[in-house]
C-alpha cells in the first residue's frame, strides 16, 4: 500500500532545508574526527584563497573578495557539519567575528586603504594584506568548526564566547606563518 508524504519528513523543519541537506554531497555519517579533518583542510584552502584575494590591488574590492571567500567557506563548513546555512546570517556572524578581532580586522582595512597610496602604500599592502586576510579567515573558519562540532548552529552562535579561542587560533596561525618564513629563509639556495 502506498503512503502519501507531504514533503518534510521531520516536524519543524522546512522542506527546502531537508532537500538541501539531502542534496549536499558533504553531509555524511562519518566519524567526527574525519569530519573535522575535512573541515580543517577546507579552512586551510580557503585561507590561502583569502590571502590571494588580499593581493587584489583595488581598495575595498579586495575586502569584498575576502568577504565572499569567507562566506563560501562558512557555507561549506555548514554543509560538512549538516548545519542549515543562511547567507544573511552568515554575513552578520562573520562581520561580528571580524569585529571581535579588532586588531586584525582594522589592520585589514588599513592595508586595503594603503593600496590607494602610490608605490609605497601598494608595496606595504601587498605584503600585509594577504597575511592578515589569510590569518583572519583561518581564525574565523576554526571558530565555526569548534562551534559546529559542539552542536551549535548559526542561530545560537555568540562571538563573545569564542574570544579566547580566536586569540589562540590567531597565535597558532602566526606561529605557522613564522615557521614557514623561517624555513624559506634557511633553505639552501640552488
Amino acid at each position: 500500500m502506498a503512503t502519501e508524504t507531504t514533503g518534510s519528513e521531520e516536524p519543524g523543519k522546512d522542506a527546502s532545508i531537508v532537500a538541501n541537506e539531502a542534496a549536499s554531497p558533504d553531509v555524511t555519517e562519518t566519524h567526527p574526527d574525519d569530519r573535522r579533518a575535512r573541515a580543517v583542510k577546507l579552512v586551510e584552502r580557503f585561507s590561502l584563497w583569502s590571502g590571494a584575494a588580499g593581493l587584489i590591488p583595488v581598495p575595498f574590492v579586495d575586502l569584498a573578495a575576502i568577504g565572499g571567500v569567507q562566506i563560501q567557506m562558512l557555507r561549506r563548513i555548514s554543509q560538512i557539519y549538516g548545519v542549515p546555512f543562511a547567507e544573511n546570517r552568515g554575513k552578520a556572524l562573520i562581520a561580528s567575528l571580524a569585529g571581535s578581532m579588532i586588531p586584525a580586522s582594522s589592520g585589514i582595512g588599513a592595508a586595503s586603504i594603503l593600496k590607494s597610496v602610490p608605490l609605497v602604500g601598494t608595496a606595504i599592502s601587498a605584503i600585509a594584506m594577504p597575511a592578515l586576510s589569510a590569518g583572519a579567515t583561518y581564525a574565523i573558519g576554526m571558530t565555526f568548526i569548534q562551534h559546529f562540532a559542539s552542536g551549535g548552529t548559526l542561530l545560537d552562535f555568540n562571538p563573545r564566547h569564542y574570544r579566547g579561542f580566536i586569540k589562540a587560533q590567531k597565535e597558532m596561525w602566526s606561529t605557522r606563518s613564522g615557521a614557514a618564513r623561517a624555513d624559506a629563509k634557511n633553505a639552501p639556495a640552488s
